[in-house]
């Protein structure tokens, strides 16, 4: 007799989360300070956590119009118009320039050397924390749901346990609490009550892995010490250098280091994107997670970005 439908999904392996506890500290400092700017909309706070993320360690992140694009913006001039309200130096070909050139924003109050930096993250910590906003953005439930309820899936999933458990946060933007249903509707969430909530477990990797008392201890598992790895040592390629090699590549060559240049997801350094692309000698493979990243529109990703 084959077994039950239901024995079979629980087998399922489960997904590793995407954030560590102090990870997901991270993001919830992020929405944090995101929700306590004067911003008019959940369109312009969606798109001030893109952008806060990207600048939190140098205080200018790079964005594209495709970036504005894929966020689905009711009215990207406004939303614009109103970042640049807080001091926000956002160039015009943001909107006006080509989809696929990236170009700087610059957030003062997130520059090197401000007091109390508002989100003081390293490189490791601002790389996953990017990722994770993607992830939960894009992800399948919320994709194709408005900017609000989207905005509402990185709230709560910043704010659950490992065991998918959470309370709605203070600083939940007000015009989130109206898409509650519709994140429960389209099975983002598994339960809602009240002010309390449970992530479905289609999208368990996304939880923020904030403590919850109610919950069990998670049982601590044993690993064994990884050996030491070499890490390469970069060709040392200028800004010039590199826009030398691009002006010289081929239209096909120069989209493919664009897009790892400015991929969202790997959010690797300038000089180790070109020094990838422009040194003859063979370097160690990236990380699997870097070679299985792919952006929309923007060809065979993986391929140019596997030996990064």
């Amino acid at each position: 007799m084959s077994e039950p439908a239901t024995a079979i999904a629980t087998a399922a392996p489960k997904l590793p989360f995407l954030l560590t506890t102090q990870q997901g500290q991270a993001a919830r400092t992020l929405l944090s300070y995101v929700a306590a700017l004067p911003l008019p909309s959940p369109d312009a706070q969606v798109l001030a956590v893109v952008v806060a993320i990207r600048a939190a360690r140098g205080g200018v992140g790079n964005i594209a119009g495709m970036d504005l694009r894929s966020l689905k913006l009711s009215d990207p001039a406004s939303v614009v118009a109103a970042l640049s309200g807080l001091g926000w130096q956002i160039p015009d070909l943001l909107l006006d320039g080509e989809p696929d050139v990236a170009v700087p924003v610059t957030v003062p109050a997130l520059a090197p050397g401000t007091t109390e930096h508002p989100v003081p993250f390293g490189r490791q910590m601002r790389t996953r924390v990017s990722g994770w906003t993607t992830r939960t953005l894009t992800s399948k439930p919320v994709r194709k749901t408005s900017t609000t309820t989207r905005l509402a899936a990185l709230f709560l999933a910043a704010h659950s346990s490992s065991k998918l458990h959470g309370t709605l946060p203070a600083d939940l933007p007000e015009a989130c609490r109206a898409a509650l249903p519709d994140l429960l509707d389209k099975h983002f969430l598994a339960e809602l009550s009240s002010d309390h909530y449970r992530l479905d477990p289609g999208v368990r990797l996304l939880a923020g892995m904030l403590h919850n008392p109610a919950d069990p201890a998670e049982p601590v598992e044993s690993v064994a010490p990884r050996p030491p790895q070499r890490v390469p040592e970069w060709p040392q390629v200028s800004p010039a250098e590199w826009g030398q090699w691009k002006a010289k590549a081929s239209p096909a060559l120069r989209r493919h280091a664009e897009a790892v240049e400015h991929c969202p997801v790997c959010a690797l350094p300038l000089d180790q994107v070109a020094s990838a692309f422009t040194s003859t000698r063979s370097l160690v493979p990236a990380p699997r997670r870097v070679r299985e990243t792919s952006v929309p529109g923007k060809g065979n990703t993986p391929t140019a970005a596997r030996w990064l």
